[in-house]
This record gives C-alpha cells, sequence and structure tokens, in this order.
C-alpha cells in the first residue's frame, strides 16, 4: 500500500485509517469517500484499512490452542479464505456456513477471554465503548488492544514515511470499532506527539448530536469532525476543495483481501434520507439534512468504478435509494450487479417496472417493512401501505430480484395483537420473502418522541445514544423477545427463511446467493 499521489500540489501528507472491527466484505466507503475529494485536489495521502489487514493478522496469528476445532480451523485457514473469496464457495451454504465459522473461531481464539473478537464485533470486558472515560483508557493503554503488535508494526511503516508532521484522519462508524480507535489514536499520539489527529464518522457525527455534548477527547484528539469530512479536512490542509469533485477513489485499499467473491464496491449518492418523516428517526434528531448527487452523475460514477475495478458488485449504501435514482438506474441499464435499500412505494409495485430494474442487473433490494400492521405504520409515518407493499413483494419476486425485509418490534405504537399480524403477513408473503432482519426498537435518547414516553437508562455511559422506555401497553423488551423466539422465529414457514442468514456478514453476502441460484 503505497503512497498516492506522490508529486501532489499540496505536500502536507495524510494518512486515513478503517479501525477495526467491521465486516471485512468491502472496503470502507468513507474512505474511498475521503480519497476522492484529497485525490482531486493533489493531497498527498494514503490509505490503511486496519480492519481486514488486522484480522487477517489474527487469524493467521498460531493462537496456541489446541481444541479439535481450532486445530481444524487453523489447519484449513488458507483454504477457507479462499472459498470465501470465489464465486463457488457461495454455491453450497452448509460448506460456505462452516468456512465462516471456523474464520470466526480463529479470531475469536486469536484473544484472551477478556475480550471478543469476531468477524463482526469487538468487546472487552473491561471497558465499554459507551463511555468516554474508557476510551481514554483505550488510549492511554493502547497495548492492551489485541490488535497491538499489528498496529504499531504496520503505522510505524507508515507513519514513519513523512514522520510526525502530517495528518491522521480515523474513521469511526460502527460502536464495534470505538475502542480499537482510540487504541490506535493513543498510539500515535504517544510515538508522534506531533501528528494532528481527526476524528470523524457517522459514529462520531451521532455523538456530536447529543444537545449536551461537550468534547471528552481535547488534547487527545486534535479535531472531531461531524457530517461528511471532505470540506473539514480539507480546510484544515489550508486547500480550497474542487467543486464538483464527489467521485470515489479506491487506489491504495486492499482490493483483492476482502472476504468477497469479487470486489464489492460501495458508493453513495445521497446523504441523509430524502423520506425523513417517520418518528423516532435518528437521522431526524441528529438535525442530517437530504443532499442528493444528480442521478446521471451517478450512472456515470458507476460505470467509471466498474471499468476500472471490475467489480463482481456494486453495493449501494444509501439510507434509501430515491425513487430518481432508481428509474435513472433502470433507464441506463448498468452493466454490474448492484444491491441497496429501498422504501416500498409505488414504482416498486409495477412489475414492468421491476423486471426494468433487473434488467439493470439489480440482484437485490433490501425493504424496510417495519411492521405488518398497518396502524403502526401510520402511527409512526413509515409512508409504507400493506397492499402497495404486498404488490411490491410480488412484483421483486416475479422479477427475480431478491428481497431482504427489515422488520421492527416493540416500537411504542405496537402491541402484541399487532406484533402477531406482522407475523401473519410474513406468512402469508413468505414466498416473495428472501431473507429476514428482525430487531428490537431502540429508543434513540436524544429524538423529540422521547420526551412523550416514561425514558429511562438503556445503556450506561455518556455515549449511549439510546434509553429504555416503560412501553404504553406493557409490550416491552422481554414481552417481544419471548415473542420473537417462541411464535415468529419457530414458525414453519418463516424459519426457513432464518435459516438462509449468511452468518456474521448477513446482507453483505447474500446478493452473492441470489446470484447463484439466477
Amino acid at each position: 500500500m503505497g503512497w498516492l499521489h506522490k508529486q501532489p500540489s499540496h505536500y502536507t501528507p495524510v494518512l486515513l485509517i478503517h479501525p477495526p472491527i467491521a465486516k471485512p466484505s468491502e472496503p470502507p466507503a468513507g474512505l474511498a469517500k475521503l480519497s476522492g475529494a484529497l485525490a482531486a485536489s493533489g493531497v498527498h495521502h494514503a490509505l490503511l484499512d486496519a480492519n481486514i489487514e488486522g484480522m487477517l493478522h489474527l487469524i493467521h496469528t498460531d493462537n496456541g490452542c489446541t481444541d479439535t476445532w481450532t486445530r481444524r480451523s487453523s489447519r484449513n485457514a488458507s483454504r477457507n479464505l479462499t472459498l470465501l473469496r470465489s464465486r463457488n464457495g457461495y454455491s453450497d451454504f452448509s460448506r460456505y456456513q462452516r468456512a465462516v465459522a471456523d474464520t470466526n473461531r480463529l479470531l475469536q481464539k486469536s484473544v484472551t477471554d477478556e475480550f471478543r473478537v469476531t468477524l463482526a464485533d469487538y468487546a472487552d470486558r473491561s471497558l465499554s465503548p459507551l463511555k468516554s472515560s474508557d476510551l481514554l483508557l483505550a488510549a492511554e493503554y493502547p497495548e492492551r488492544n489485541p490488535f497491538y503488535t499489528y498496529f504499531s508494526n504496520r503505522l510505524r511503516s507508515m507513519v514513519d514515511d513523512f514522520s510526525d508532521t502530517g495528518v491522521v484522519g480515523i474513521s469511526l462508524s460502527y460502536l464495534s470499532q470505538a475502542l480499537c480507535s482510540f487504541s490506535i489514536i493513543g498510539l500515535l499520539r504517544r510515538e508522534y506527539p506531533g501528528l494532528k489527529i481527526v476524528l470523524g464518522g457517522s459514529l462520531v457525527t451521532s455523538w456530536m448530536s447529543n444537545p449536551a455534548w461537550k468534547n471528552p477527547f481535547e488534547g487527545l484528539v486534535d479535531m472531531v469532525v461531524s457530517g461528511p469530512g471532505e470540506r473539514p479536512l480539507l480546510s484544515l490542509l489550508g486547500v480550497a476543495p474542487k467543486e464538483g469533485a464527489e467521485a470515489f477513489s479506491f487506489d491504495g485499499l486492499p482490493l483483492d483481501k476482502y472476504l468477497a467473491p469479487g470486489i464489492v464496491l460501495p458508493y453513495s449518492a445521497s446523504t441523509g434520507c430524502y423520506w425523513r418523516r417517520c418518528s423516532f428517526c435518528p437521522e431526524k434528531s441528529e438535525g442530517a439534512q437530504y443532499a442528493a448527487a444528480r442521478p446521471t452523475d451517478v450512472i456515470t460514477d458507476l460505470e467509471a468504478l466498474s471499468q476500472r475495478h471490475r467489480p463482481a458488485l456494486l453495493h449501494l449504501v444509501d439510507n434509501a435509494l430515491s425513487p430518481a435514482l432508481l428509474a435513472t438506474i433502470a433507464a441506463n441499464q448498468i452493466r454490474t450487479p448492484w444491491y441497496g435499500f429501498a422504501r416500498l412505494s409505488a414504482h416498486l409495485a409495477d412489475v414492468d417496472f421491476c423486471r426494468t430494474l433487473r434488467d439493470s442487473r439489480c440482484v437485490m433490494l433490501k425493504v424496510g417493512l417495519e411492521s405488518g400492521d398497518q396502524s403502526v405504520l401510520d402511527a409512526l409515518d413509515k409512508g409504507v401501505n400493506l397492499e402497495l407493499a404486498s404488490r411490491a413483494l410480488a412484483a421483486l419476486k416475479g422479477a427475480g430480484i431478491g428481497t431482504y425485509v427489515y422488520l421492527l418490534f416493540g416500537t411504542p405504537e405496537e402491541q402484541r395483537p399487532a406484533a402477531t399480524r406482522t407475523l401473519d403477513f410474513v406468512v402469508r408473503h413468505s414466498e416473495y420473502i428472501d431473507f429476514l432482519n428482525l430487531a428490537i426498537f431502540n429508543l434513540p435518547a436524544y429524538c423529540q418522541e422521547a420526551k412523550t414516553l416514561d425514558a429511562k437508562s438503556f445503556y450506561e455511559g455518556d455515549l449511549s445514544l439510546y434509553a429504555d422506555f416503560v412501553h404504553p401497553a406493557g409490550w416491552g423488551r422481554r414481552q417481544v423477545r419471548a415473542f420473537l423466539d417462541r411464535d415468529f422465529r419457530k414458525h414453519p414457514a418463516i424459519r426457513p427463511i432464518l435459516l438462509r442468514q449468511p452468518p456474521f456478514f448477513t446482507s453483505n453476502h447474500a446478493p452473492f446467493f441470489m446470484m447463484n441460484r439466477q
């Protein structure tokens, strides 16, 4: 991984880091977007995906375990990684499951019992990512982190190239990355005190949306950034942004290392959500504004990325793909298979439109049904009509587009009869549903609607984003969990759908199983 733009117009070097742990199936969209902006302005920079590199380091580390499962996993480590990177590896689900389980086993057994490291999560039994004081402890004692050996060697090899006069940006998007992010920050601050350290990403944006936010990381981090980081980073460097330079750049990322059968390129055509009306929406409570690129420019970008990298799949990571963008994609027939999240709106209930969308290489859509009870949907202002949703699911299935349906249980508007109607709706439409995501409602701590509920502490910590609440009808988390375990998951029409869920990788690998069915 070398430095990009070695003879740039601007010489302050920048290192952008994607920390562990996030699903290692594709490169980080945030770094690619930042890299595109820096490249357009001629800024000398490099990218480090410490997530995939750190995971592979742990997977290939001799953990000294002698139990049969771990020894088998270690013996087959390279074979399993090759399988997860091959299209044939997704033709037999049981073989795929075994490869994932063995790979995950090596991660778990590479660390002591004090930590939990998986293909999708990271936990430390001594420190909480919800407490700023614990994040500061992670920075003070970076050698405690199980990735420390990898971090220390890899970061020295890169930062020594520009001494301690550059800028390091940490992209912190998920809670599972927080403790590792601060271990990296602590290591850098200790060994390279002259570095400027910038912390951004979607999780940081959420922290900063707290009305009572006071930066607890002053003295450790030079700048914290809320929202898109391109302009703040360029401003710190004293560089004017180049207008219209929004293209993603994946140069410098290890595209052949990710655990997917071919290159997967994430791409966002918008920030925020075009609907932005749902009750309890974190986007709304954080004040995130919707901004979208012109659909024709998106097509141009996707075609350019496809020609440059020959990806196996494009992942459109927008909160919701707008009808205008879907229509433009359908009309232009892009050549690379793709998937993304879309609302169940009228155009998806049109059989002919869905067929055109399938001809544009759409292999799967993630759709937020949320509830099978119309009164709940209306009360939450979801903008979903169940009769239309029924037609959309049938139209998508008829066109050969996979569906990954999201359901949300335990909202303040739901009671057990409504949850039972959701169960009934899913059973009636089970032939049209390829995958299911079941979630129990978490109350965003700072949303306006929280003021109308009897809220209480949920997760201890000053950085917690959610609160617990007393359900108005007694349909609390314990009751919801029992319903899901005893009634929903065990239903004979639903259980086979849930058993199709790719372990750990979930929706990131689901499109490949759809592609193998076609």
